[in-house]
């Protein structure tokens, strides 16, 4: 068989004509699951490596079609809405299929890399057109380098640009192996302080700094992109760290401030997680420009909000 039939990737979006993504118009492709675990994180559906059910109660009508069709006898239909038993789910996906309101979905479709050349050969003409491609992200990528390795082949075999938006918290080799496929980094610069990193994200940034500079000095194309989240990242010892930090590295200039937004909050209510940020407002227009004016210093270019 065909391996690029047979290699499969869990993927939880495929986002057309994304303008933030790269170059142009570009189909960005989310993979599922992360080893970072950020307090901010905008798309907490893609932390997890498994498929994982959604149920929007708000939606719910309370027919009981996903109970009465669970072969697993594994959801409840209660006062508070569906409940579900976990260890008794097989993630057959029945719930969701049968549920007429669509309160019930899992997040994460197992697809072969022959199914997501087919979404996108779909929007080749826009790429065309606007000097875009494909770009993708997560969740974490490199954390199914099988299947984005293949992906980026499939693309660079029909002249695609390619794109990769990544933490950095990988291999060494692997992040090596991948740029020899890839025509542009998104690299997420999060905090320089490595106990504060390893605070707000669960993982140390030492991985990430030494991959960053090994990544530049191996000539690869990257764009830095550094989430600004008050009481967080935003103090100007980081910033002023992030700036000379960046400026040392060979081909590294431009980069990307975005600031911290809570348009996530019903994925986390969804999912049905507390959101860690309850409070936190985004930064102001203000505080962006003097974050973006400290960095410049540094001879670097910044676009706020990834314009």
């Amino acid at each position: 068989m065909n391996s690029r039939s047979s290699t499969k990737g869990l993927i939880f979006n495929i986002m057309r004509y994304s303008i933030h993504d790269g170059p142009g118009l570009r189909t960005t492709i989310f993979l599922k699951g992360c080893p970072l675990s950020c307090t901010w994180c905008h798309n907490p559906e893609g932390i997890s490596s498994a498929a994982q059910r959604v149920y929007r109660q708000h939606l719910c009508i309370g027919c009981g079609q996903c109970v009465d069709h669970c072969s697993q006898h594994a959801l409840a239909l209660t006062s508070n809405g569906v409940i579900a038993d976990e260890e008794r789910c097989t993630q057959c996906l029945t719930c969701s299929q049968t549920c007429p309101a669509e309160a019930m979905e899992f997040i994460g479709r197992s697809m072969t890399v022959s199914e997501v050349m087919e979404e996108i050969q779909k929007d080749i003409p826009f790429y065309d057109e606007s000097g875009g491609g494909v770009t993708f992200s997560g969740g974490e990528p490199l954390n199914q380098p099988d299947f984005l390795l293949q992906m980026l082949n499939a693309c660079g075999a029909i002249d695609l640009h390619r794109t990769v938006d990544t933490s950095g918290y990988a291999d060494g080799d692997l992040l090596l192996k991948i740029a020899e496929e890839t025509d542009l980094f998104l690299f997420d610069l999060k905090h320089m302080d490595p106990l504060k990193h390893r605070s707000y994200t669960g993982v140390s940034n030492e991985k990430i700094l030494n991959n960053l500079e090994l990544l530049a000095r191996s000539g690869a194309q990257i764009t830095i992109r550094i989430p600004i989240v008050p009481g967080i990242n935003d103090d100007d010892e980081n910033i002023e760290r992030m700036g000379a930090f960046l400026g040392r590295l060979p081909e590294i200039r431009e980069v990307h401030i975005l600031p911290y937004h809570s348009v996530a909050k019903g994925k986390y209510r969804s999912l049905r997680a507390d959101f860690p940020l309850a409070g936190v407002e985004s930064p102001t227009p203000v505080r962006m420009e003097a974050i973006a004016e400290c960095l410049k210093r540094n001879d670097l270019r910044v676009a706020l909000g990834g314009s």
